[in-house]
C-alpha cells in the first residue's frame, strides 16, 4: 500500500503540480495584463479546455475546471476567436458578440441595455499594441519563472563551484581513454569552444553521443589536438547523453550511492540510497569515478565495500553478476556529489540565472538543429509529451527532492514560454502574428473578419492535437524500446 501510495506521490501528483504551476504562471499573465488594461477576462479555466465541468464565478470571471485536459485558457470578453477553446457555438457567438457591440454604442437613454459590456471593457476594441501586450503576457511570465528560480536558489544557497577543465580521472577503456587524455590535462578547447568551463564540456558532450568531437589539451606546456567520441547512455527518465568517461577534480568529496536496482547483487547485500562508499576492495575512495573503476576491476572475484550509514561503518562483500537484462554489474548508482556553494551578489545571481537558462535554451536549439539536418533521430532527441513530462517530473523528484523539482519546473516553465511564441495559430506567437496581418490589411481598409481568426484558431488547435499525437507516439515508443533493450551497461551507473 506504500509502495502503491508513494508511486502516486512522485508519478501522478508531483508532476500535476510542476505541470499546473507553469501552465497556470503563463495563464495568469494574460489575465493580468488584460486586467491592467481594463478589459473584462469572461472566463479562466485553470485546467483544460472545452466545455465547462465545475467553477465559481467572482466579479464578472467565471473561474473554471474544463473538461479536455490539455492545458488551461483565459477568456477575455469580445474576443471570440478563443470560443472553439471553450467548445461555444462559433456563429452565435459572433452574432451575439456583433449584437451587443452595436448595442453598447447607443447612446445613454436610447436603449442601450443595462447588463450590456462597456466598449472600454472589450478586447476586441483594444488597440492592437494593448492586444500585443496581453499574448506576450503568457510568455513573459514564464520567462520570469524560469529566471526567478535559479536567482533565488543562488541568493539564497549560493552558486556551485566550477572546477577547472583538468581531467583527474581517466575510466579505464571510457571515452576519454580511448581519445587519449590523461590525467592533468587542460582542455583548453572543446568542439570549438575556448577555454570552456567543465559545465561547457559536459553539456557538448551531453548533446552528442556517438559524435566525434575535436578537443585539445594542454599537456606539459604542449597543445595537444585530439578527438573524442562520447559514449552514448541513459541517464535519466529514458533520456540518452553523451558520457566523457572522465573527471576534474572537485577535491575531495563523498561518494554516495544512488538509485539500488531490486533483484541485484546491490540491493541484495543491503546496499541502501545515500549510504557512503569509504572503501573498495580496501582502498579508500575519493571519487565517483575511482570507485567506478575498483568496482570494474573486481569482476569475477568477491569485492568487498565499506560504507557508512547514519554514523555506523558497514563491511559488504558481493560479486558482480549477469542480472536478467543481459548485464553484468552490481546494481547501483551514483548519487550526483554537491559541488562547494560560492556565495552570489544579486549582479552574480542575476547573471547565473541568464548564463543557466540560455545554455538550456542552446542546448535544445543544437538537438532540434541535428534533428532536422538528419543528423540525430526524433527518438532520440529527448523531445516528448506528457507522458515524458510526467516521468522526467517523478524521476527528477525522486532523486534529487526539491532540487529536482524546481530544476524541472525551470525547465518546464521555459520551455513553455518560448514554444508559445512560435507563429503557430492558436499559440501566443500565432495570435502576434494575426495582429500583423490584421494591421497590414488595415493600411488598404479591410480587416480580419471574427469568422476568419476563429478558422485560425481551430487550424492551431487541429495543429495542436496532431503534434500531441505524436508526442504521446514518441513517448510510447521510448518507453517500449527501453523494455525491449538490452544495452551493455558498466557494473555500476553513471551519477543520475
Amino acid at each position: 500500500m506504500e509502495s502503491i501510495l508513494s508511486t502516486a506521490f512522485y508519478y501522478v501528483l508531483i508532476p500535476l503540480i510542476i505541470l499546473g504551476i507553469a501552465i497556470n504562471i503563463h495563464e495568469f499573465g494574460h489575465f493580468i495584463v488584460a486586467k491592467l488594461f481594463g478589459m473584462r477576462v469572461e472566463a479562466y479555466s485553470f485546467f483544460g479546455l472545452g466545455p465547462r465541468i465545475w467553477g465559481f464565478k467572482r466579479g464578472h470571471t467565471d473561474y473554471r475546471i474544463s473538461a479536455i485536459p490539455l492545458g488551461a485558457y483565459v477568456k477575455l470578453y469580445g474576443d471570440e476567436a478563443t470560443a472553439p477553446l471553450e467548445g461555444g457555438n462559433s456563429e452565435k457567438d459572433v452574432e451575439t458578440f456583433l449584437d451587443e457591440r452595436n448595442i453598447g454604442k447607443a447612446e445613454p437613454g436610447k436603449g442601450a441595455a443595462s447588463h450590456v459590456v462597456p466598449n472600454s471593457e472589450l478586447y476586441e476594441l483594444r488597440p492592437r499594441w494593448q492586444k500585443f501586450l496581453v499574448m506576450l503576457g503568457g510568455p513573459f511570465m514564464n520567462l520570469v519563472l524560469a529566471f526567478s528560480i535559479p536567482f533565488a536558489t543562488a541568493i539564497i544557497q549560493g552558486i556551485p563551484a566550477v572546477p577547472a577543465p583538468v581531467i583527474a580521472s581517466v575510466r579505464a577503456d571510457g571515452a576519454a581513454a580511448k581519445a587519449g587524455l590523461q590525467v592533468g590535462d587542460r582542455i583548453i578547447n572543446f568542439n570549438g569552444v575556448e577555454n570552456p568551463t567543465w559545465r561547457n564540456i559536459s553539456v557538448e558532450a551531453g548533446i552528442n553521443p556517438n559524435r566525434t568531437l575535436p578537443l585539445t589539451v594542454e599537456r606539459n606546456g604542449q597543445k595537444v589536438p585530439l578527438e573524442i567520441t562520447p559514449r552514448k547512455e541513459e541517464v535519466f527518465a529514458g533520456q540518452s547523453a553523451g558520457m566523457l568517461d572522465a573527471e576534474p577534480d572537485l577535491g575531495v568529496l563523498p561518494v554516495l550511492v544512488g538509485d539500488v536496482s531490486p533483484n541485484t547483487p546491490a540491493a541484495e547485500i543491503g546496499l541502501q540510497s545515500g549510504d557512503r562508499i569509504v572503501s573498495v576492495n580496501g582502498e579508500k575512495v575519493k571519487s565517483i569515478q575511482q570507485s567506478k573503476s575498483l568496482v570494474e576491476a573486481g569482476k569475477g572475484a568477491p569485492i568487498a565495500l565499506v560504507i557508512e550509514r547514519n554514523g555506523n561503518y558497514l563491511s559488504l562483500s558481493t560479486s558482480v553478476r549477469k542480472l536478467d537484462d543481459g548485464t553484468e554489474r552490481l546494481g547501483f548508482g551514483f548519487k550526483r556529489p554537491d559541488l562547494p556553494l560560492e556565495s552570489a551578489s544579486v549582479a552574480v545571481a542575476a547573471s547565473f540565472a541568464v548564463d543557466s537558462n540560455w545554455e538550456n535554451l542552446k542546448a535544445t536549439g543544437t538537438v532540434l538543429g541535428q534533428v532536422f539536418a538528419g543528423k540525430r533521430s526524433v527518438k532520440d532527441s529527448g523531445i516528448g509529451g506528457p507522458v515524458g513530462i510526467f516521468q522526467q517530473s517523478a524521476e527528477a523528484t525522486r532523486l534529487m527532492g526539491f532540487e529536482g523539482f524546481f530544476l524541472i519546473l525551470t525547465a518546464i516553465s521555459l520551455s513553455l514560454g518560448v514554444f508559445n511564441l512560435l507563429p503557430i495559430p492558436m499559440l501566443d506567437g500565432g495570435q502576434i502574428v494575426v495582429l500583423g496581418i490584421d494591421k497590414v490589411m488595415s493600411w488598404f481598409g479591410r480587416t480580419l473578419s471574427m469568422v476568419a481568426k476563429e478558422r485560425i484558431q481551430l487550424t492551431g488547435l487541429a495543429v495542436i492535437l496532431l503534434l500531441m499525437v505524436f508526442v504521446f507516439f514518441l513517448d510510447f515508443s521510448r518507453i517500449a524500446s527501453k523494455f525491449g533493450s538490452s544495452a551493455d551497461k558498466p557494473a555500476v551507473e553513471q551519477p543520475k
